[in-house]
Order: C-alpha cells, then structure tokens, then sequence
C-alpha cells in the first residue's frame, strides 16, 4: 500500500540577524508535527530555510562594510545551525538565494506577466523600511507601522503591481467554503472582515529603489519584491516550473500545512492564494497562524533588548526540556509567555519528577525485585484495569489533539498517563508486596504494567522529546515501537539513569544573571 503524503513547511526565517527564541518556536512546533506524521507511518517532507533579499539586508550588509550576499550566507548558516541544535528533522533548508529559486520566479514573473496579471504603474505610499511594507494612512496606528511602531517614509518609485483585486471575490467564496483553510478560526475572520471584505488593493511587486533582490526578467532595473520572492518557495523548491513540473512537484503539491506566525498570516491567506490561481494551481490545504511566544508577557524582539536565544537556553536547561517548554506552554490559539522561572518550574515538575523519577524508580524497583528480568504473570486485580484502558486509549487521544494541531494539549495527554503511573505505584505499593513471598507474581505483574506503560509513552513522546524518548527505550532495552499496550513483553538488562536532573532555582537564576 502506497503511504500517504505529508507536505508540511515553515514560514522561511528571515536573514536580517540571528533568530530568537519566539522565532525558534516555529520550527520545534513543526518538527514535533513532522515526526507525528512520520510516526503514523506518512511519507513526510518538512521544508524550512531562509528568505534572504530585500532592502533592509542591503542596508545591514552596507553597515557591516561586506556584500549583501556575504551577509546572509553568515546568517543562514546561523539559523541552519540553531534549527540543529534544537534537533529539528526537516527533510530540506532551502535560501531564496539559490540560482535555481531565483531563475523559476523570474519565469513565474513573466507568467503572471504574460496573462495580464502583473501591470507596471508608479507607487507613492508610507514605506516601513523595517518591515519592507507599504501601509496606507489608515492603517497606521498612531501615525506609526501597525507591525512595529516604527515611523513609515513617505516613497515613489515606478513598479509593477500584481492585481489582487482581481481575485477578491474569489477568496471570499474560497475561505467561506473552507473553513479549514485559516486557522484558528479567530485568524479566519480577521483575514475576511478586516483585510479582504473592506476592498483588497494591488500589490506591488517590484522595487527601484534598492539591488538586492531577483532582477525582473523583462525590466532588469526592477527586481522582484519580497512577497512573490519568499511566499512561492513553497513551490519552486519542489520542483515547479512554468514551463513545465517535476514528478516531485505532482506528488508534494498542494502542501498540507503552511504553519506560520499569526504576523504573517495576511501574505499566506492573501497574496499567496492569488499567486498560486494566477499560475493556474491548488491551494495549499491549511495555513495556521501559530501565537507568538512572549516573555514576561511582552513581545520578544531585539530592539525591545529582552530576545532570549534558544542555543543559551539549550546550554541553560537541554534541548528537551526547552523543546518541552515552548510545546506544552503555548495555547493553540493565545500567546505563550516564558521566563526562566517557569522553565525551571516546568522542569523540575513535568520533566524531573513526573516522568524522570517514574523511570528510574520503576527500572531500580525491577532490578532490585527480579534481578532485571520482569515478564507478565498477569496476576490482575480491579486497579490495573484503569491503567490499561488509559495506556490503550492514549493513542486515539493523543490522535485527536494533534489532528487540531493542539500539540501541547496532546503532551497533556502523555503527561496524564504518566501521572496515572505514578498513582499506580502509590496503590499497588510494591514494596510491601515485595514482602510476602506469595505476592512475587503480583508484584511482577504490577512492574510489568509499570514498565509497559512506560515504554508506550516513551514511544508517544517521540515526536515532542525525540532524545529523552530514546534514552528511555533505552534504558529499558525496548525495541518495541507500538504504541499500545503489549501484555506478552518482556524487560531485562535495563539500566537506570537520570533523565533530568532537578534544579536549584536560586543558583540557576543567579547563573542566569551572570551569563547576561
């Protein structure tokens, strides 16, 4: 049977500096939905990378005194770099600097061009150089960019626009009879009452101004402006072309989810949708615009001076406990907040205790109990069923969670049975059992149901702590990757170790204070 098809991207991360932790959300949210699918057996492709022209590189690039194209091959290769520390497992990082990218959006240009889709005209409006937007009056708060509070500059240039109006009640009818497109709803109807429904403008896509960027084809003192160049990655690192797609191309396309932050959910449920009808193809089949990650509860960002950077929380706290963190602390559809204290709190309960100390307690009680070696003597009683029934029931439930893409509330459900373990030991009490000889069947049972409860969430735990999930299959010497409960398994040669140890508040905030 041929496997079903997963196509799942992130937003391309900008190259304008190194990524923050709010930015690295993104792609642990995405990863942990990669490995999922992959779990339940889906041929997968995860696509990340960089978007890397526009004005504001020019600029920094000019500030740096190296070339534009030296700027973010350095960043790049930093973000590269951060998305593997925190052990993302995209099949593809593409740049928009790639010769290959480059060429097909010059053709797609000329497509759109060709159809009387794209037209030249001049553009006069308020410019957020920061953003690389034009906003018109309106739309300012306070007389400063909507995004970030920045002060626009008034610009005029010659450009060619892209006729989105064209497309207007197309995506009306489009986004109301999928109501799946946007998510979460809450996004849906933000994109159709305040962006779409109150008259869509003409988009300009294409610059004078500045170099740094796709020249245009049929006019090379314009080049291509960032929306057409960033969004239709999506395509042309698979294989689309104009003049004629790759088998890849058929087999991927329509990707199945563009996630993305809630910022840039008006180019992917707007823009993107009107380019792909130009080019005559599907729309990809959901876009979710993720909350953002706050700290302290204001919103991360490097001129606010309060960005946090995931490499110094992984040398901080691990990579699964951040991973841990940023998965299970943001709601689907509100913004998550992080500080150290919680981090550490979540840590110390969740990580350390919950599960950390299940394992270990659970591995020595076998070892010390039955010499290691524990199969099932099914000795039940009334108190292993609820067990069980959790253990088996896990699977559907953690199933039912992350087809809403409600991830963290899906490690909820593992951290739920896991907790029911705990209890389980607190009922059963093997150590008294461990004193009558005539219980020895009992109490191999229960560390049976203990070591088996165990092992299926560890396997749960895959996609979301992927080296936590295997260091304790390893432990427990399991190969078994099935994800319900096995009643004929047998556990020997396990070995315990700390998976997470607990830590000290006041001496690892204080450490905290001296690396800043």
């Amino acid at each position: 049977m041929e496997k079903k098809k997963y196509y799942i991207s992130t937003a391309i991360a900008y190259t304008s500096g190194k990524p923050h932790i709010g930015n690295t959300y993104e792609i642990v949210l995405a990863d942990s939905i990669a490995r999922y699918k992959r779990q339940k057996g889906y041929d997968v492709y995860f696509q990340t990378g960089t978007d890397e022209h526009g004005e504001k590189i020019e600029l920094k690039a000019k500030e740096k005194g190296i070339t534009p194209k030296e700027f973010v091959d350095e960043v790049s290769a930093e973000i590269k770099r951060i998305w593997d520390v925190m052990n993302t497992s995209y099949d593809k990082f593409v740049r928009t600097t790639d010769p290959k990218h480059e060429r097909i959006v010059q053709k797609i240009f000329d497509k759109m061009y060709e159809k009387g889709d794209i037209y030249k005209g001049e553009y006069s409006g308020l410019y957020c150089t920061p953003c690389e937007s034009f906003w018109t009056e309106s739309q300012l708060v306070d007389g400063k960019c909507p995004d970030c509070g920045r002060e626009p500059v008034e610009k005029k240039e010659e450009a060619y626009f892209f006729k989105l109006s064209k497309y207007q009640d197309k995506l009306v009818d489009y986004i109301e009879k999928h109501p799946e497109f946007i998510q979460p709803e809450s996004r849906k109807n933000e994109m159709l009452n305040n962006f779409i429904k109150p008259g869509l403008q003409d988009l300009c896509v294409s610059r004078t101004s500045f170099d740094w960027g796709i020249l245009v084809d049929i006019d090379p003192k314009h080049v291509v402006y960032v929306w057409l160049d960033a969004l239709t990655n999506y395509i042309t690192n698979i294989g689309y072309d104009p003049d004629g797609s790759s088998e890849e191309f058929n087999k991927w396309w329509p990707a199945d989810l563009h996630l993305i932050g809630k910022d840039i959910i008006r180019f992917h449920t707007i823009y993107w949708p009107c380019f792909l009808w130009s080019l005559g193809l599907e729309l990809p089949k959901q876009v979710f615009g993720h909350p953002w990650l706050l700290t302290n509860n204001d919103k991360i960002g490097k001129s606010r001076g309060n960005a946090i950077y995931a490499d110094d929380l992984v040398k901080l706290f691990g990579v699964d406990a951040v991973r841990y963190y940023v998965l299970h602390e943001i709601p689907f559809a509100n913004d998550g907040n992080l500080t150290y204290e919680l981090l550490i709190e979540r840590t110390n309960t969740d990580l350390a205790n919950t599960l950390g100390n299940l394992v270990n307690r659970t591995i020595s009680m076998a070892n010390k109990y039955f010499d290691g070696v524990v199969t099932n003597k099914k000795v039940k009683e009334d108190v292993d069923n609820e067990l069980i029934s959790m253990i088996n029931n896990l699977d559907k439930k953690v199933e039912k969670k992350m087809d809403k893409l409600e991830i963290g509330f899906a490690l909820d459900e593992i951290f739920e049975c896991l907790r029911r373990s705990n209890k389980y030991i607190d009922e059963t009490m093997p150590w008294a059992l461990a004193k009558d000889d005539s219980m020895k069947d009992r109490l191999e049972t229960v560390l049976y149901n203990l070591l088996e409860s165990i092992r299926v969430c560890a396997n749960h735990l895959n996609p979301f702590l992927p080296n936590t999930s295997e260091e304790i299959l390893k432990q427990l010497n399991s190969l078994d990757k099935s994800l319900s409960y096995n009643e004929n398994n047998k556990f020997s040669d396990m070995k315990p170790s700390v998976l997470f140890q607990r830590i000290d508040k006041e001496k690892k905030l204080k450490e905290i204070e001296e690396m800043k």
